[in-house]
C-alpha cells in the first residue's frame, strides 16, 4: 500500500493546525512546499511556517524547495524541524553538494524533477538520495491534471534501483487522487503527495484512506 504525504499548500492557511489534525492519523507525512516566487511564480510557506508546524504533529515533515538557490535555506529548515528536504535538479548547479548539506545538517535529502527534465541527469546523484521526487505536473501550482508520461519516469526510476541496489524512496507530487495514483504505484511510487483532492473535500482523512485503498 502506497504512503500519502497530504500537501498543505492546499490546506486552510487560517485554520491550519486544524488541517493538520484532521489527516493525522490517516497520513504518513505533511508535505510542506517552500515557494518563492521566482523558481515558480507563486509564494509559499517557509522556515518559519515549518518551525510553527513542528510541535503540532508527530508527522514526518516533507519539505519540497522550490526556490533559487536552495542550498541557503537548507539549515534553516533543519533547525525548524524537517525531517526530509527535497531539492530540485533544476534549481542549483551543484546538486550533489545540496544533497550532501542535507545530509550534514542531519535530514533524509531528496531530489526532485521537474516534468521536462530526465532521470538520466541525475543519476550521477542517485546513491546520494533518500527520496527521488517526480513532479508530475509542472511545479508552482496546486489542482492541476496529472501528467500520465510520467510513469514512464516512475518505472525507470524503479528499474534503477532495483538494479543497483538504491535505497531511494520514489514520491509523486501533482494531479494524484485515488484513480491516478494507480498507475504510478505500480511502476514503482512508494509515497503520493496530494494537495486538492484531499483538503478541498469535507472530510480529507477519506480522500487520504481512498488512494491508499486504490493501492491495495
Amino acid at each position: 500500500m502506497i504512503k500519502v504525504a497530504p500537501s498543505i499548500l492546499s490546506a486552510d492557511y487560517v485554520n491550519l493546525e486544524a488541517s493538520i489534525k484532521k489527516i493525522e492519523h490517516s497520513a504518513d507525512a505533511i508535505h510542506i512546499d517552500i515557494m518563492d516566487g521566482q523558481f515558480v511564480p507563486s509564494i509559499a510557506y517557509g522556515p518559519g511556517w515549518v518551525k510553527a508546524i513542528r510541535p503540532i504533529t508527530n508527522l514526518k515533515l516533507d519539505i519540497h524547495m522550490m526556490v533559487e538557490n536552495p542550498e541557503r535555506f537548507v539549515k534553516p529548515l533543519a533547525d525548524a524541524g524537517a525531517d526530509i528536504i527535497d531539492v530540485h535538479k533544476e534549481a542549483t548547479p551543484h546538486i550533489h553538494r545540496a544533497l550532501q548539506m542535507i545530509h550534514k545538517a542531519g535530514c533524509k535529502a531528496g531530489v526532485v524533477i521537474n516534468p521536462g527534465t530526465s532521470v538520466e541527469s541525475i543519476r550521477p546523484v542517485l546513491y546520494l538520495a533518500d527520496q527521488v521526487l517526480v513532479m508530475t505536473v509542472n511545479p508552482g501550482f496546486g489542482g492541476q491534471k496529472f501528467i500520465p508520461e510520467m510513469v514512464n519516469k516512475i518505472q525507470e526510476l524503479s528499474d534503477l534501483r532495483k538494479k543497483y541496489g538504491y535505497k531511494y524512496d520514489i514520491e509523486i507530487d501533482g494531479g494524484v487522487n485515488n484513480h491516478t495514483v494507480k498507475s504510478a504505484y505500480k511502476a514503482g511510487t512508494d509515497v503520493a503527495v496530494a494537495g486538492s483532492f484531499v483538503f478541498d473535500n469535507p472530510d480529507p482523512a477519506a480522500q487520504v484512506r481512498s488512494i491508499k485503498q486504490a493501492t491495495k
